[in-house]
Order: C-alpha cells, then structure tokens, then sequence
C-alpha cells in the first residue's frame, strides 16, 4: 500500500509519526509532504523521517494565498507521480483536491471547529474525515469519530516516556519547579480576528511565574530581548519532556495546552477562543477532566496562574486526573492506522 501524509505545521508531525513509523515497518511505502513552518523541518529531521518540503509559510495574507496556490500545484503533481491508495491530512485543501482529482482517497482529521475556511475548502472533496467524539459538528455520512484527541496519538501512555536525563543533558532539572510559556504568532488563517496575550500581559506573567520557580519560554516568533533570559534551553524534539516534568504550562497557544493537559501537567490558555463558543476538545478537558482552564481575560488568566502556583500537591492531584482521561480514551495512532486500511484497503 503506498500512503501520502500532508505535514504543514509542527502538530502534524506529532500527528503522523507513529502512524508512518508504523507503515514503513509493516513494508508500505509512505510519501511526506512538509512545509517550511515554525519547527516543523527540525522536528520531522530529528525523527529521521524523509519528507519532501513543497512551500514555505508566509507572513502576511497575500503570501499565505501565494503559498496556497503553489502547494496546490505541487500536491498535485507529486499525487500525479506517487499515485498513492490514500492521503492523510489536517485539513489540507491542497491534498483534498488533488484525491478528488485524481481519484485518490483522503482522510482528513480535524479537532478544530474554527477552521471554517479550511474546512469549506478541504471537506466536500474528502472520503473520511476523523474527529473526537465530542466533535460540535457534525458533517454527515463521511463523518466518523473516535474517544480522543489528536494529542493522544503521540502523548498516549502506549506512545510516550518521559526522559528526565534529556532534560538534563540541557541545564534543566526536573525535579525542581518550573513553569513552561508559550506564545504563538497568531498568523494562521483561522486566526484571523482572534488574539493572544498582549506584551504587557506576557510581562506580567512572567515576572508572576519567576516568584514560583524557573521559567521557559518557547515561541513562534523571534522572542524579545527582555524575555532572552527565559529562553527555552532544549531542542524542539524534547518539548514533551519538558511539558510532563513541569509544574505548570501557560499560555495562548491551542495545541501546546491539550498537549500539557493530557500529560497531566496544569495547564491555563489564554486567547480570545476561549468563551461560550469555545472549541469542543477545550470544553471537555475544563468540564468534564478538570485539566486545563481557558480564559480570554488577561487579569483573570494571571490570577488564575496564582492561584494555581500556591495550590498544595497539585501534580498529585492532576495525576490522578490524567489516569482517568488515559483510561476513557484511545490510543489514536491505533484509531488512525484501522481508517488507513479501511480506506486505502491495506492488510
């Protein structure tokens, strides 16, 4: 079976890689498109998985729509070439339409709502589309739906162990407190008209944050001067290291705070997302795991994080929260290899 996977943003790789892991040893051939964006070659790179990267991401709107265009073009051409049994995406257009065109099956996952412009783009041309089961949406026949989230195919327990030696190997000691930052660029297409943690805000939590112990910022953008002392010391493949040994994880990023919550780690997001019509997967983690809290507000997001600084046996008590989320979910690499052979109609 010859499988395709659309890799554009540093999640994807997550995403995918034990699935192709999986793939390759079973003798399947896998094709990876990349996408030059944040971490996203240094990560496929540093789990030695060939991809071939076909557009590189732009800063203002105008080169997004460029970048669209040309990774549409290409994504043809390659499916043209490779001639796969199925593709795999996130919500990709590009890949969408050359399976349509081309007559190649794709699945598509998604645990976004908000992807409104990508998902008019990408679903009416796809076969599957794969979402957690408390999904908000619901896109009929080609709709199916599994016990997770995305971050369970790589922070599954089946999936991942913690390494406090790679810590550190970096100057980090695991044992000691520490709180993990991140602040994102805000320069996707669903973010449009959506915000994060203004300067001030980022300056007064940290200098919160630092009353409590040591302090790593990871950041989509080139970080500020003032912040060069916080600076994340480890190489990206190590993030989910530093996330599970952590006594806390803030930030206005989406996937780095489902990621901290399902490793158990306290997590707080802050961005304008967050409200009545929050995205499904947050709501759930909030209502019903009590392992992430999601504020618009930056006053109350900062006292929020103080509260939670000065709360007695914390990582004791999200333990205990994790266990049970780990016990009522899926290993969704698992999940995702079923749907490849369904579809692809591989053994």
């Amino acid at each position: 079976m010859k499988v395709l996977f659309d890799v554009s943003h540093p999640a994807h790789v997550h995403l995918f890689k034990h699935a192709i892991r999986a793939l390759e040893a079973d003798g399947h051939e896998v094709l990876v498109l990349s996408r030059e964006k944040d971490v996203t070659i240094q990560l496929l790179d540093s789990d030695e998985i060939d991809h071939l990267p076909i557009s590189r991401i732009g800063t203002r709107k105008l080169s997004l729509l460029s970048e669209w265009l040309a990774r549409e073009v290409r994504t043809i051409r390659l499916v043209k070439r490779f001639d796969p049994d199925v593709a795999l995406c996130v919500m990709s257009p590009a890949t969408a339409h050359a399976g349509r065109l081309l007559d190649c099956p794709v699945i598509a996952f998604n645990d976004s709502e908000p992807v409104k412009l990508a998902s008019s783009l990408t679903l009416p041309f796809v076969d599957r589309l794969c979402t957690p089961t408390n999904f908000s949406v619901d896109y009929g026949d080609k709709h199916r739906t599994y016990d997770g989230y995305h971050e369970l195919a790589y922070l599954h327990p089946d999936r991942f162990s913690p390494d406090p030696d790679s810590l550190r190997a970096f100057g980090v000691e695991p044992e000691k407190p520490y709180a993990v930052v991140r602040f994102v660029s805000w320069g996707a297409h669903h973010d449009i008209g959506q915000r994060g943690l203004s300067s001030e805000a980022k300056r007064e939590l940290v200098s919160v944050l630092d009353e409590y112990g040591a302090v790593y910022i990871s950041s989509e953008r080139p970080l500020p001067e003032e912040f060069d002392s916080y600076r994340l010391p480890i190489p990206p493949e190590r993030m989910h290291d530093l996330l599970y040994y952590a006594d806390l994880y803030v930030g206005d990023s989406q996937t780095m705070a489902t990621e901290a919550a399902v490793l158990g780690t306290p997590a707080v997001r802050s961005n304008t997302f967050a409200g009545d019509a929050d995205m499904s997967n947050f709501v759930e983690l909030e209502d019903e795991y009590g392992l992430l809290y999601s504020r618009s507000d930056a006053d109350e997001t900062i006292k929020l994080v103080r509260d939670l600084c000065e709360l007695p046996a914390l990582q004791e008590t999200w333990s205990a929260k994790r266990a049970r989320l780990v016990e009522e979910k899926i290993d969704v690499t698992e999940y995702m290899l079923e749907q490849i052979a369904d579809v692809g109609g591989g053994a």
